[in-house]
């Protein structure tokens, strides 16, 4: 992390240096990339590279490949269908998914896929709403006028979504129009062997050997819907030094964030997320120990804490860096200083930083109960997300819009009905470990004399109670969720379904802290963190890229390597170094079909490769593209050195990893002889008859 130190003065403050950025597609420094790389962006072909990426709803990035809907992204961004595909008989996670017709395509049972069509700027809007107010009634007007805005946008289509997206901090709001997929089938997914090559040691690390795609199909009606604008291959995959664009959905980052705000990450909830996740991945582990089935059915659960666990750690080694942090505090310093010295922005802005401190300190007084009562932590179960947004749905839906909880505006209900609905098998045994393990941290991290836990466990253990509202619950049945839908407020009521009644148990207290949360932080920090973005804009203008915030934003660099540890990393590995790097044992094993077909690899195919691209997490499945808009890579990763790119960004160490799109034509094509695949992608590729190893079935 040291090498951070070099820039963090500038971090949220000044415009971005060198390849620096996630930025907006309507505010994308085109001129920059002209003088650094000869190539000016125009509209026409921002437009093209916006509306031929995607975003996966669950948090992935992914991008249309064909006119006939194909979308390309990560394995490991589809693996939550693969596996929910999946059976005892059929593990479609250990050997892979070829649909050979498109009446073999299988539908996804919770996913979903949107395009984004168009941006509007509402920030005068948002802020005429708010004008002269704060707390609870800054809060409420808020999220009235955000439901509002996001209800006229939809007008009643569900084949449209519309989300007001905060950026700077609350400096601006654009409403974010969608063209929204429910109807997404997986299409090819290879072994998970494969994909994840070299499993959590090589996470995050490079030089890497993965093979992280999966193609999926939108539908429209029935049938494949029908895309205006995809990305073309490439005809040759990236090559050192070309220049690049990543397209994608980036999920957050905190470089803009204050002093205040950043000590309570790195004092309190990493340490805090960390030894959570450390003990939920001891308790799957264990869990998965019990037999194939139960490792089956859990592995996705621990790809999912393993990948968090990693992506943590990094960030807070960054934050605990004290030349780095020092130099954030500095950053932050100069600012004030330039505010004082204004009597107008003092006025103004001066408060700011001490308002949002102060928020911050009263959020470590009730950061345990949200967490456990109302954030999740203390309920980890798919049949109690269910039971809560049953329960809640009931008391929601009959208010009008403005007055809602956010998950349950009239634009957010087509996303929350597919997850409730969704077909996708629940496993008891699974459930009841969860919530054993979470009812007990609860118990642990309120104490057993906290009002809230006796409540919740009476006289039961946390095991005794899991297993028996997991047990009474019928759930798990997608028409019995259906008709206490449909039942409203009368069937909740008289409901004996025992997920249910625990959803209502604990309904008053969760809504409470989440209120107190909402009028008393939330608000405040919303607030003086739009007052401390206007005073930066006052003072450094508006040529600043935004935090992330999971909407579309588009980076450029280019295919580079880099130094680590003294030593000179190549920017691209080949094919050969698959096999080379294979051990035969887990996570090192390569699959059979894999082994069956390396005598007809040709070995110097690019396989992964780095480039100097700025993402973070969410960013996984944006295509890698060149300027020609042509597909050149999938993304998938970031080195080792990028996980402190959460706040700040260094681009001679930072590295995207994505897999080189040679590779991926080389393994459908000589591997998985998934012909019907590469005729999309490539057309008139498949006349002469491909090598063809062992298909996954």
């Amino acid at each position: 992390m040291k090498r951070l130190v070099m820039i963090a003065a500038f971090l949220g403050a000044a415009p971005a240096l060198a390849d620096e950025g996630m930025w907006t597609y309507n505010n994308f420094p085109a001129a920059k990339v002209k003088e650094k790389y000869g190539f000016e962006p125009t509209q026409q072909w921002l437009d093209t590279m916006r509306l031929g990426s995607a975003r996966l709803a669950g948090g992935c990035s992914a991008s249309f490949v064909s006119p006939d809907g194909l979308v390309m992204t990560n394995h490991h961004c589809a693996r939550g269908c693969v596996e929910q595909l999946s059976s005892a008989k059929q593990d479609y996670l250990a050997n892979g998914f070829y649909a050979k017709s498109q009446a073999e395509e299988k539908q996804c049972p919770a996913m979903e896929l949107n395009q984004l069509v168009d941006i509007t700027d509402v920030t005068e809007a948002l802020n005429k709403s708010t004008q002269g107010m704060a707390g609870k009634q800054y809060a409420e007007t808020l999220k009235a006028e955000m439901n509002k805005l996001e209800k006229d946008c939809v007008a009643g289509d569900d084949k449209v979504r519309c989300d007001v997206v905060t950026l700077y901090q609350g400096g601006k709001y654009n409403l974010y129009k969608y063209r929204r997929f429910q109807d997404v089938r997986l299409v090819f997914a290879p072994e998970h062997a494969i994909a994840f090559f070299g499993g959590d040691p090589d996470n995050f690390e490079f030089p890497r050997y993965d093979l992280d795609v999966s193609f999926v199909r939108v539908y429209q009606d029935g049938k494949p819907a029908k895309m205006d604008h995809y990305f073309k291959w490439s005809e040759h995959g990236a090559k050192e030094g070309e220049l690049t664009f990543v397209s994608g959905n980036p999920g957050r980052t905190s470089r803009g964030l204050t002093i205040a705000e950043l000590e309570y990450q790195r004092d309190v909830m990493l340490p805090k997320t960390l030894m959570s996740l450390s003990e939920l991945r001891g308790m799957i582990t264990e869990f998965q120990r019990r037999g194939p089935e139960q490792k089956r059915i859990s592995s996705n659960l621990l790809f999912g804490v393993e990948n968090a666990l990693k992506a943590m750690k990094g960030k807070h080694e960054a934050l605990l860096d004290k030349a780095f942090f020092a130099q954030k505090v500095a950053a932050e310093q100069e600012l004030r200083k330039k505010v004082d010295a204004n009597p107008e922005m003092k006025k103004k802005y001066a408060g700011s930083w001490d308002e949002i401190a102060k928020a911050e300190e009263q959020l470590t007084h009730i950061r345990k109960e949200l967490a456990f009562m109302e954030q999740g932590s203390g309920f980890s179960s798919q049949l109690f997300y269910i039971a809560r947004a049953l329960v809640r749905g009931a008391d929601e839906l009959p208010k009008d819009n403005g007055q809602r909880l956010r998950e349950f505006s009239d634009a957010n209900l087509p996303a929350l009905k597919a997850n409730v609905f969704s077909p996708a098998p629940i496993y008891a045994e699974l459930e009841i470990a969860r919530l054993t393990f979470s009812l007990t941290k609860l118990r642990e991290e309120l104490g057993p004399s906290h009002p809230f836990v006796k409540k919740v466990l009476g006289k039961e253990s946390p095991a005794t109670m899991a297993a028996r509202v997991v047990k009474g619950s019928k759930l798990a049945d997608v028409k019995a969720r259906q008709a206490v839908f449909a039942g409203g407020k009368a069937a909740i009521d008289s409901s004996k379904d025992t997920m249910i009644q625990l959803a209502r148990l604990v309904d008053e207290d969760a809504r409470g802290i989440r209120k107190t949360f909402e009028d008393d932080i939330e608000s405040v920090i919303r607030k003086n963190s739009e007052l401390v973005a206007k005073a930066k804009f006052d003072i450094y203008g508006t040529s600043m890229y935004p935090d992330a915030t999971f909407s579309m934003r588009l980076s450029y660099g280019s295919v580079k390597g880099y130094s680590a540890s003294g030593k000179t990393v190549a920017p691209i590995t080949q094919m050969s170094g698959t096999f080379e790097h294979a051990t035969g044992e887990e996570p090192f094993a390569l699959p059979k079909s894999w082994l069956k077909a390396q005598s007809s690899l040709t070995p110097t195919t690019g396989m992964n490769f780095v480039t100097t691209n700025d993402i973070i997490g969410g960013n996984s499945g944006s295509p890698m593209l060149n300027k020609n808009a042509e597909i050149v890579g999938l993304v998938f990763d970031g080195n080792i050195q990028s996980l402190g790119g959460d706040y700040g960004f260094d681009e001679s160490v930072n590295r995207t990893v994505a897999v080189h799109s040679d590779a991926i034509i080389e393994a459908l094509q000589k591997v998985y002889g998934a012909n019907r695949v590469l005729e999309e992608l490539r057309p008139g590729s498949t006349q002469t008859p491909p090598v063809k190893a062992n298909p996954a079935g």
